[in-house]
């Protein structure tokens, strides 16, 4: 008898904030559907993936020759459906490339209770918090006794026949089993494994992280540049351009927004510091853009192993206002760095010193990176 692995990677990952399809975020050293792709092919004799539109080459490429790739759906249902139109096994393995570490064994346990004459198996764990059905109205409508409560996993398996009855009528569920129920079919429910999680979040990635023995050190640094105000020179801050502000002097272009973080950065992973790194000794670095610093201090930090979590910066000086353009600067300092996490913020001195004179600006940031 054969057996068949579907694996929905169709997923946009919006939750997750990536940018990218979920499957194909990067967990230790591969991506989260190449995690699923080697617990299941010891098992099966068929795979097909079904792809978010626009990715079938990307993700044809990524897993290779011998494994089907089609268009999913907009909805997990359908990208079910659509993986479905080519599979030849006389068993079904449905599983979500988001639970990437679900293990082989699961795998061999829903075929082998399969084979043994069940029609529809699911894995589960048991629920250990306490869950309450809410009201409209946000009060607590009753509480339910979760010694009869199991939280569902993937891979799911099923006759293949059976399947394709129950998404015959084209209805929507959250998982296989909720379909093969609605149309009056038995549902065997076997013992999952806490390591088959769904990876929503970045919260989720780190737990999974653990489960693959990545230990994630955390390290934090400050950094802080200021420069005075120029005569016809641009004013570029914060990754922005300031049209009508007067620039600062500089080797660089002067941007103590992205000067700082820089070097909080670098303090952090202990990489140097901003003159270390881009000095006035290299002269390619000259007139260099805030952006451009930000792109390589992200790549010096990476290839030594490290991540941002996060980073704030805080502007101080009596100009510009950096209100009106608090939103845009975030997003320039996030793209910078590929999508971190940046805080941003302003403040004066009350008349005080270099920046509270108005005779230049200056930025103070933090940075917490971690190393797997």
């Amino acid at each position: 008898m054969s057996v068949t692995a579907i694996i929905a990677a169709a997923g946009s990952g919006e939750r997750f904030g990536a940018g990218i399809p979920k499957a194909l975020i990067q967990l230790g050293d591969r991506t989260l559907l190449e995690h699923a792709l080697a617990s299941l092919s010891p098992a099966v004799d068929q795979i097909v993936i079904s792809a978010p539109p626009g990715y079938e080459k990307q993700i044809t490429e990524l897993v290779g020759q011998g494994i089907d790739v089609v268009t999913g759906g907009r909805t997990r249902s359908e990208s079910v459906r659509n993986a479905l139109a080519v599979t030849t096994g006389d068993f079904v393995l449905v599983h979500d490339a988001a639970r990437a570490l679900a293990s082989s064994d699961l795998a061999h346990a829903v075929i082998a209770s399969l084979k043994s004459g069940e029609s529809a198996v699911v894995p589960a764990v048991s629920v250990v918090d306490t869950v309450k059905v809410l009201s409209s109205e946000s009060y607590v409508a009753s509480t339910l006794d979760r010694a009869s409560l199991i939280n569902v996993q993937t891979p799911q398996g099923f006759k293949t026949s059976l399947l394709r009855q129950a998404h015959a009528a084209g209805a929507q569920a959250s998982d296989d089993g909720a379909l093969i129920e609605a149309i009056g079919g038995k549902v065997k429910v076997i013992a999952g494994e806490d390591r088959a999680l769904k990876i929503t979040t970045p919260a989720d990635l780190q737990i999974a992280l653990g489960f693959l023995g990545f230990n994630s050190t955390y390290r934090s640094g400050i950094g802080s540049d200021a420069h005075a105000f120029g005569v016809g020179r641009p004013l570029w801050l914060a990754g922005l351009f300031w049209p009508g502000e007067d620039g600062v002097d500089g080797h660089s272009d002067g941007d103590v927004a992205a000067h700082a973080i820089c070097d909080a950065l670098f303090a952090a992973t202990q990489l140097g510091d901003l003159g270390s790194n881009f000095g006035t000794d290299r002269p390619q670095y000259a007139d260099a853009s805030g952006v451009q610093l930000l792109h390589e201090t992200l790549s010096i930090i990476t290839a030594a192993g490290y991540s941002i979590s996060n980073v704030t910066v805080q502007i101080i000086g009596n100009r510009p206002k950096i209100s009106t353009r608090r939103s845009e600067a975030i997003t320039a300092l996030s793209l910078a760095l590929s999508g971190a996490d940046v805080s941003l913020s302003a403040t004066t001195t009350d008349g005080m010193g270099l920046t509270g004179e108005g005779k230049g600006i200056a930025a103070i940031a933090s940075a917490l990176v971690f190393k797997q």
